[in-house]
């Protein structure tokens, strides 16, 4: 019998005549994590989207043998019979639903014809015990817990299936650090098990960590596959395969970037929680960004990043809200986002799918909705031509790989729609631009890209935040940064300060004067 649970060979799938994958081969050993890398639209998920039959047979060429058989899926239910599942980035949870009714969603516990819960409750706590989340409340709705538990849930969800070959699409794209460890040393565990896993994922250090073997696809194409031996992956080897260029400095340095007067100035900001009065989630925050300046808000995962931008930003987030803003030295009126707008601040979200995109629409209609009532009509009447030529002129210039700007921004890949987002406020000519996890689940290559955008913004004067869960890339980036930490500064740092070791310091040393 052959060593390979799966072989996937020659695999061609086109959309309206273009090429997604072009003859890709993969090969797959009973037992093993192989992750696949590749940058934003080689073709990752829409050759997994193949193999988990979301793609039907006939609507791509080529063959896939499971287990020594050759299959022919013609829906996803045919593929989870064989034992083959896959988890999305974006979650498929019902969120008003109970845990054990993810669990076993399309695969309930049955007497009959009847769903029976006794069971549905016993054995769902059996696999989210597989999975870590030992004693965990069956019963409560999904969207009560954390992300992370969540993706634990959509594991155990699969385990319910009987799941040989795992298939995992950015699953720690949304978590922290703590969780990630969690999610991988899971997957060690999974293996030990037994079983077979894929993975898909732009942290390399995190494939570095797991995968027995790495395959790099590159604009539909297979360029290699990588072993573990006794030396760990190179990472260097791993971007040169996925960009196909050596990219000798991650984080491109700023030249010749004067930094001027303070361009924007929050002071004593406070801000309760939406639901709850009583809860204060920001607590007199005061925070300075001059021309030309890249300021980092650093800190754990609900030490209130996200939610001070949101209320800065038209106050998006929050009520009873007091504190002031100064927009070049003038108090400004931030009550809504319109206003915001009108007062040159921009904020791109961390949900892009949620808060930035309207995904059934084009490149043009999203890149331009913001600024369209400035720059873009005149009474109303919307000056099409102008619109597309913009729309046009900024595709090209942060390199938005599409066909046209006509194209519907949900074809697109995560990293391409990231960076539609970030020329739809671009475009609306911020003096003030709060970029909330900008590199969030997209490759080294577009990353790359998107620091070149924020050196080209501050060498224009424009004052920059940016909010990131990865701290290299906040030191890699900025000129200073704010240490937030539950709901409070921390600590300031700049320079040769700003270290991994000072950050989790800052954090460290405010807990420990709130616990005295």
């Amino acid at each position: 019998m052959s060593e390979y649970i799966l072989e996937m060979n020659h695999i061609t799938k086109a959309f309206s005549g273009v090429k997604a994958l072009d003859d890709v081969n993969l090969k797959v050993k009973k037992g093993e994590i192989m992750a696949i890398c590749g940058e934003n639209g080689a073709g990752k998920s829409t050759l997994m989207n193949v193999l988990s039959g979301i793609y039907p047979y006939g609507s791509y060429s080529g063959d896939i043998i499971y287990d020594g058989e050759t299959c022919q899926f013609h829906s996803i239910r045919d593929s989870e019979k064989r034992g083959i599942v896959i988890i999305h980035q974006e979650l498929a949870l019902s969120p008003y639903l109970s845990v054990a009714e993810n669990v076993f969603m399309g695969n309930a516990r049955q007497k009959h014809g009847i769903i029976d819960w006794t069971a549905t409750r016993r054995d769902a706590q059996q696999l989210l015990a597989r999975v870590g989340l030992v004693n965990e409340d069956v019963n409560v709705p999904v969207n009560t817990l954390g992300v992370g538990k969540q993706q634990l849930i959509e594991i155990a969800k699969a385990l319910g299936k009987n799941a040989d070959l795992l298939i995992l699409d950015e699953p720690t794209a949304a978590l922290n650090d703590i969780e990630s460890a969690q999610l991988l040393e899971l997957l060690l565990t999974l293996k030990q098990q037994g079983m077979t896993c894929i993975m898909i994922s732009h942290k390399l250090n995190e494939l570095s960590y797991v995968a027995d073997s790495i395959t790099i696809i590159r604009d539909g194409c297979t360029i290699e596959t990588l072993h573990k031996t006794n030396e760990p992956f190179s990472e260097e080897a791993i971007i040169k395969g996925m960009v196909g260029r050596e990219l000798t400095n991650r984080y491109p340095k700023r030249e010749n970037c004067a930094i001027g007067d303070v361009v924007f100035e929050v002071k004593n900001w406070n801000v309760f929680h939406p639901e709850d009065a009583e809860r204060q989630i920001l607590k007199d925050i005061n925070i300075q960004v001059h021309a030309g300046e890249v300021v980092g808000l650093a800190g754990l995962m609900g030490a209130g990043r996200t939610e001070l931008a949101m209320s800065l930003f038209g106050r998006s987030y929050g009520q009873k809200i007091t504190g002031d803003v100064y927009v070049n030295g003038e108090k400004t009126d931030m009550r809504t986002v319109k206003n915001a707008i009108a007062n040159r601040v921009s904020y791109v979200s961390e949900d892009r799918k949620t808060y930035g995109l309207i995904t059934i629409d084009s490149i043009k209609f999203n890149m331009t909705l913001a600024a369209l009532p400035h720059f873009f009509s005149n009474k109303g009447i919307v000056n099409q031509r102008e619109e597309s030529v913009k729309a046009e002129e900024y595709r090209t210039r942060i390199n938005v790989k599409a066909s046209s700007v006509d194209q519907t921004v949900g074809s697109l890949s995560g990293g391409n729609q990231q960076k539609v987002v970030l020329a739809k406020w671009m475009l609306t000519q911020p003096d003030v631009l709060i970029l909330d996890e900008p590199t969030r689940g997209i490759d080294v290559g577009a990353k790359h890209e998107i620091y070149c955008v924020i050196n080209e913004l501050a060498q224009a004067g424009k004052a920059v935040i940016v909010i990131s869960s990865e701290m290299p890339e906040i030191i890699g980036t900025c000129d200073r940064t704010y240490v937030i930490n539950e709901g409070s500064i921390a600590g300031e740092l700049s320079g040769d300060e700003m270290t991994q070791e000072s950050i989790m310091g800052c954090i460290m040393a405010h807990n420990r004067k709130g616990d005295a």
